[in-house]
């Protein structure tokens, strides 16, 4: 393809991102508006950060927020030629406010409250320096496990090596203006204490929530009593000597660093207003950004770093594909959503139905299509003929683990199928097996079918079996269809739930037909037998 072809097929596509009514595009419309409103500045293009709080391990929620900003980028390099980056910044430098419940030597610990998480010891192996290096290093891991182009930015580093001065020098000069910010938002007990900056004590090492007594805004210092001995100190606002509250340095970064583009979680609405009022009082101008739902429990309850009650990334990884994980923060971004191990199958199906729907779309439609923004506009087009959840319902009526009987299904279901030519599909194999064992067969509760219900599978092993031992699964479904309705099962869905409940131990399950199709009709009559002379 020549030049003029591939820049013809860029215009193309930019005007029908133009468009698009995905939300990546929007966010990335936004932006577009930003750079023509205001330049680039110093920087040359457009900078992109997501935020991560060490004190406790990474979760899929830290995940979510860098790859839906990801999305987000590779958006807007459809609609500009502007250059972009994405730093991912570690709020490192924070005080250690209580011990995770889900970390080792919790006693160890305990003895460094207050502390930045880089001056508290590594409680996992004293393999890093610090608890806040070890949890850097696991992020970084899980970021380029998943090929994320970033780059990686420390609070510590930014504050001891000089980089966040001049923004430090411009919070001073405009302190009273953040107070008037901040103050109003606070209860009488916290104004009374308030200040921007927290000086790291000199003799404990612990970050200081204590007022200030004094400020000389041309030397850069400020003066606290220490809180033990009553003694005035002198510390620098540079160099690393204080932090800011943590509204003050949302602010304090996007200033020094000129943050383009930033999401947050609702929950952080308030504090997103407010930041940018600091933001915009120092000079500067806040980021675009939208804020998201967040991610919920099995309970409910949002999901905690400290707490440890969501998934890990490696527990979704066990049991599915990254792919399944990236469609499962593409969808919905405002909705809340539970994050728990019964979400992945379905998140699985569903990325494979967005991918098999793909090349069948209008170039527009496309673009509203998940896999597009899961693979950056480049997604595969090879199909994956069976579902994650007839998968598991093979390993469950065939009671095998094993790889090889469970491609004997396979094979004859697509002729010609083996693990080399569907590569995706043997590791979907894998997956079904591990989360099968994990978490369908312990929860497994067979029960006797009523007189009903045994009628009506009797009467469907009969059909089935007068079929061609080849008949497809949409021949099947007809027929698990009219036995429902002819044994007066009212709603018919009922009868697949005795199907499900008696069959296979569970209240629900995939299309029938087609599981019929896969396991094969001579062997789901034999089920059908046994279950028939259980209840006997």
């Amino acid at each position: 393809m020549n030049d003029t072809s591939t820049q013809t097929l860029a215009d193309d596509l930019s005007a029908l991102a133009n468009d698009s009514k995905a939300w990546p595009f929007e966010e990335a419309r936004k932006l577009v508006t930003r750079v023509e409103k205001q330049g680039l500045g110093d920087k040359g293009f457009v900078l992109f950060e997501t935020g991560y709080g060490p004190s406790g391990l990474p979760h899929i929620g830290t995940f979510g927020e860098v790859a839906r900003t990801s999305m987000v980028r590779h958006a807007f390099s459809v609609l500009s030629d502007v250059p972009t980056k994405l730093v991912c910044f570690s709020d490192d430098m924070d005080g250690l406010r209580k011990v995770p419940d889900n970390v080792p030597n919790q006693e160890m610990m305990q003895q460094h409250l207050g502390k930045p998480l880089t001056r508290v010891p590594d409680p996992f192996s004293n393999e890093h320096t610090s608890f806040g290096a070890a949890n850097n290093a696991r992020l970084r891991v899980f970021l380029d496990r998943f090929g994320f182009d970033y780059e990686f930015e420390s609070a510590t580093d930014n504050y001891t090596s000089g980089r966040f001065d001049d923004a430090l020098m411009r919070m001073l000069e405009v302190y009273d203006k953040v107070m008037g910010i901040i103050l109003p938002t606070l209860g009488p007990e916290r104004q009374a204490t308030y200040s921007p900056f927290l000086p790291i004590c000199p003799r404990t090492g612990v970050v200081l929530q204590v007022p200030l007594v004094a400020r000389d805004t041309a030397k850069g210092i400020v003066t606290y009593e220490d809180p033990e001995t009553g003694d005035p100190v002198d510390v620098p606002v540079t160099g690393g000597a204080v932090k800011c509250q943590w509204k003050a340095d949302w602010a304090l970064r996007w200033f020094a660093l000129g943050v383009d583009y930033e999401m947050a979680g609702k929950d952080l609405i308030e504090s997103v207003k407010l930041s940018s009022r600091i933001c915009k009082a120092m000079g500067g101008q806040p980021p675009e950004g939208f804020n998201y739902e967040l991610f919920l429990d099995e309970n409910g309850e949002k999901i905690s770093k400290s707490r440890g009650n969501g998934l890990t990334i490696d527990e979704w990884l066990r049991y599915a594909s990254p792919e399944s994980l990236n469609n499962f923060m593409f969808a919905s971004p405002r909705k809340a959503k539970r994050l728990y191990f019964d979400v992945i199958p379905k998140n699985v199906d569903e990325y494979l139905s967005h991918r098999a729907s793909y090349a069948k779309l209008e170039p527009a439609k496309q673009l509203m299509n998940p896999v597009w923004h899961i693979h950056n506009g480049n997604p595969p087009t090879d199909d994956v003929p069976i579902s994650f959840n007839i998968l598991l319902n093979l390993v469950s009526a065939s009671n095998s683990e094993d790889k090889d009987v469970l491609w004997g299904f396979i094979s004859r279901y697509v002729p010609g199928a083996t693990p080399k030519t569907y590569p995706l599909l043997d590791e979907m194999v894998g997956y079904a097996i591990t989360y099968f064992h994990d978490f369908v067969k312990p929860a497994k509760v067979f029960r006797a079918p009523t007189s009903q219900e045994a009628e009506a599978m009797q009467a469907l092993s009969d059909r089935i079996g007068a079929l061609d031992s080849n008949a497809d699964a949409e021949t099947i479904q007809n027929e698990v269809f009219a036995v429902g309705k002819e044994h007066g099962f009212e709603p018919l869905r009922a009868w697949f739930s005795a199907l499900y409940e008696v069959l296979l131990g569970q209240s629900q399950g995939p299309r029938f037909g087609s599981f019929v199709a896969l396991y094969g009709i001579e062997e789901t009559r034999q089920m059908i037998a046994k279950a028939l002379e259980k209840s006997a």
